[in-house]
């Protein structure tokens, strides 16, 4: 139990480093980049709102309230869908230009927080336990039921 609340403590120190620094220069809080950036990796800048709660792994009232905030700071903008029940999220020109400039100081962030204090030894060791519990998640996940 010891490795994993020291696990879990140092996970959420470099990751509460990394949104601090990405709030203080950028004024984007977590909810935002997440959004942002699905909006513009996934859906080339729109994606249904249900599509967003799958990904966010948010609750759709969560998602709803979030949006309502992004869309009065210009970020984002929700159509209803023409050919289909659902509403589409939309990255403004604002927003993608505020994702534009946050990206290089979360990636500085992530570097100074975390990258930075790796060992080439470390490096291998996260990526052996990454593929290790991605496969045993993956197979865990296929287990026929009876």
């Amino acid at each position: 139990m010891q490795i994993w609340h020291m696990w879990k403590s140092s996970y959420k120190n470099i990751f509460g480093r990394v949104v601090k620094d990405m709030f203080g220069q950028t004024g984007l809080s977590e909810g935002d980049f997440g959004i942002l950036d699905r909006l513009d990796l996934y859906g080339k800048g729109k994606l249904r709102q249900q599509e967003l709660v799958d990904s966010m792994d948010w609750t759709k009232s969560r998602l709803s309230h979030h949006l309502t905030r992004m869309e009065k700071r210009g970020l984002v903008l929700r159509e209803p869908l023409k050919t289909e029940r659902g509403v589409q999220v939309i990255i403004t020109s604002a927003g993608k230009s505020t994702l534009d400039d946050a990206r290089p100081v979360v990636s500085m962030a992530i570097r100074e927080h975390f990258l930075d204090l790796l060992t080439e030894q470390d490096i291998e060791s996260i990526t052996n336990l990454a593929e290790r519990a991605k496969v045993k998640s993956s197979s865990a996940c296929k287990t026929p039921r009876s």
